[in-house]
């Protein structure tokens, strides 16, 4: 399913469309909205309501937001659980901020992601990602898929998320590349003042962020649940479903029997 409104948003909405209140995913800088097909599989055979995402070309992160704000309305949702992979993550929290007067977000999942847009090193070229070759693109993204060592989980989901990545093209790299690396800091007040509950999912194994991010985030947030893993890589949600699932899920049921809940009731 596509929307359209200037710029097109491509979706999977599974589960049943009487949710008004549904878990909505965002991927990483390389993944599209298919990356989340076994959370769609597993959450929606429990009677959630899952839309997986895959962005338009945007700029900067107000465009972003304004363009899922319209989304939301075009749907017809009352308000929305995110879970955000990576930028997916940041995003969430900057839609949080941004539509802080609506109450639009009822509660944030995060995996691997950040708070501040400067731990990464394309900070510099931000304002002229968008005439650099496809090719070159790529490789930027590339350098933070680590390839040593791994469990046969981790190596099958970045050989995935690899197919995933050639899939883009260049506009849509250099866009995605743009909102993660043009400076910008999440005013975590905004999000906090709602009361929004949120869950952080992390991973102690080698990922592209290191601790001191992680700590950041934690630090964003000390009302947060915390749920580690011991092994997932950038992307526990491909690797290691199963525990990913089971975090989305705890976090959710706090919602079932309410009008925030994105079970079918």
């Amino acid at each position: 399913m596509s929307f359209e409104c200037d710029l097109v948003w491509s979706i999977f909405d599974s589960g049943p469309r009487t949710c008004r209140c549904p878990l909505v995913c965002l991927p990483s800088v390389s993944g599209t909205a298919d990356v989340f097909f076994f959370q769609v599989l597993a959450l929606s055979a429990k009677g959630l309501r899952v839309i997986t995402v895959s962005y338009p070309v945007y700029w900067n992160h107000d465009e972003w937001c304004e363009g899922f704000l319209k989304l939301i309305n075009f749907l017809r949702l009352e308000k929305v659980h995110l879970f955000g992979a990576s930028l997916g993550g940041f995003l969430a929290q900057k839609f949080a901020e941004y539509s802080f007067r609506l109450r639009v977000v009822a509660s944030m999942i995060f995996c691997n992601s950040f708070t501040d847009t400067s731990i990464f090193r394309f900070s510099d070229v931000a304002s002229i990602l968008w005439v650099i070759p496809s090719v070159i693109l790529k490789k930027m993204i590339l350098q933070n898929f680590m390839r040593q060592k791994m469990d046969p989980a981790i190596c099958r989901a970045v050989d995935f998320m690899v197919t995933k990545l050639e899939s883009l093209c260049q506009s849509e790299l250099a866009s995605r590349l743009t909102l993660n690396s043009i400076s910008n800091k999440i005013d975590t007040t905004k999000v906090s003042y709602q009361g929004i509950p949120i869950t952080i999912i992390d991973v102690f194994d080698l990922s592209a962020l290191s601790n001191r991010v992680k700590d950041a985030l934690y630090k964003a947030y000390p009302l947060a649940k915390l749920a580690h893993m011991k092994s997932g890589g950038n992307f526990p949600y491909l690797s290691h479903p199963e525990d990913v699932n089971l975090f989305i899920e705890v976090h959710l049921r706090k919602f079932s029997g309410t009008p925030e809940s994105p079970f079918l009731n």
